[in-house]
């Protein structure tokens, strides 16, 4: 699909590859992610939704192709939306939406939706934290994951309640210049 003149689907999938690459990957704050990453079975779409209705028909149809295509084939899909959802409030409570679909299409113990955003923050976090970094993606993007992949990788991990911490204490470590470096565009 290519999006409108404003939009650069070419960039979009560049600058989301290279978050992947040098951020999630990179500094292995998800230690789940370089395999299917580098074998090449995470699905990138980039969405043209400038709305949560139509982000939800979308969410919809990749949540029935993640649940019938073989898992060799696409592991996991990340569903990138730069129109829709820019406000991070409002991309919050659209993951509400998620989960009723996720009810709806009967894929609830099947497939689950993990939460990015370029504002991300975690409840009871300042804005200002590096660690909020650990969830911001260049655009606004639902993670869409099988939960029999997730229970794989979490038993093969020696330690997975370890991970939010240890992710949060290497980016305070860092710092947000660095972060920022990483991501490869100026923090907003």
């Amino acid at each position: 699909m290519r999006l409108s003149a404003v939009v650069d689907e070419d960039e979009i999938r560049g600058r989301t590859r290279v978050w992947i690459e040098r951020v999630v990957v990179g500094l292995d704050l998800c230690p789940f992610a370089a395999e299917p990453f580098r074998a090449g079975r995470v699905r990138l779409v980039v969405c043209e939704a400038d709305g949560p209705e139509r982000l939800a028909r979308a969410l919809a149809d990749e949540l029935t192709h993640l649940d019938r295509v073989a898992p060799d084939e696409v592991e996991t899909t990340l569903l990138v939306h730069p129109l829709a959802l820019l406000d991070f409030d409002a991309y919050n409570d659209f993951l509400d939406v998620g989960d009723l679909l996720l009810e709806k299409l009967g894929l609830v113990g099947s497939l689950q939706i993990a939460s990015f955003h370029p504002d991300y923050r975690f409840a009871g976090v300042s804005p200002e934290d590096v660690a909020n970094a650990t969830n911001q993606s260049p655009y606004p993007m639902l993670h869409l994951l099988r939960e029999s992949s997730v229970a794989r990788a979490v038993a093969a991990h020696p330690d997975p309640g370890s991970i939010p911490k240890r992710n949060t204490e290497r980016l305070r470590a860092l710092g947000w210049d660095e972060v920022v470096r990483l991501r490869g565009r100026p923090r907003a």
